[in-house]
């Protein structure tokens, strides 16, 4: 993905958010830059698969607005990650088999959030929304484009990478940490079936009459520098 098409329209949003808040006439309003990095735990919630989560990286950039006169501050940021995930799966068509298949999903995620102050700025609360735009998934090994998927006859590891990019996601977590420094944890749920685009293709599902249904999920622990 281009990923470079987001991050520059990110940068254009942050500075005029910042300019926007910075011309507020009640309060003494601080604004701020912010870097995170860290890992990420990710899985796809369904039970048309059987899944396991794998660990990824993420990182990111946000405008962070200090409002010392309220219960809260807020942001406005970008988070890129690559996240990875398994699926169950065989080698040979007509021969049981359980042999974990890696995926690979790149993702791009703009939030708004609030951090309500528990401790003052020290320990904050953070919940919002999300809109994410992902690519599909990526086999690790492509050597194992022909697998099967378990629970199917016929479908290929190949026949499910081209999964919904669009999502819209909700976003709760904790922050905490003093000065410019922070330490967060995330847990971020995507509300759209992220397997939906799936059901609109003539894949070879055999007897099986469930649609594809799943939602992802997704654990952040990073580390976050203000300026």
């Amino acid at each position: 993905m281009k990923f470079k098409h987001y991050i520059l329209l990110v940068a254009f949003t942050i500075g005029f958010v910042t300019t926007t808040y910075s011309q507020h006439r009640t309060f003494a309003i601080k604004n701020g830059f912010a870097v995170m990095g860290g890992i990420s735990q990710y899985n796809i919630i369904t039970d048309n698969f059987a899944t396991k989560s794998r660990q990824g990286w993420v990182g990111g950039l946000s405008s962070t607005v200090d409002i010392p006169n309220e219960w809260y501050n807020v942001s406005f940021g970008m988070q890129v990650s690559e996240n990875n995930l398994e699926i169950s799966g065989r080698a040979l068509e007509g021969v049981a088999g359980n042999e974990m298949i890696e995926y690979k999903l790149m993702a791009v995620q703009l939030g708004f959030t609030y951090h309500a102050k528990v401790i003052g700025d020290n320990v904050t609360i953070d919940f919002g929304p999300q809109i994410q735009y992902n690519g599909k998934l990526e086999l690790k090994d492509e050597t194992k484009e022909g697998y099967f998927i378990n629970g199917y006859d016929s479908l290929t590891a190949l026949d499910i990478a081209d999964i919904s990019q669009f999502n819209v996601n909700a976003m709760a977590g904790i922050s905490a940490g003093i000065g410019s420094f922070k330490i967060k944890a995330q847990y971020i749920y995507g509300f759209l079936n992220i397997l939906n685009k799936l059901n609109d293709k003539n894949l070879n599902v055999g007897s099986a009459t469930e649609k594809f249904k799943g939602n992802q999920s997704m654990l952040v622990f990073a580390v976050m520098f203000s300026f």
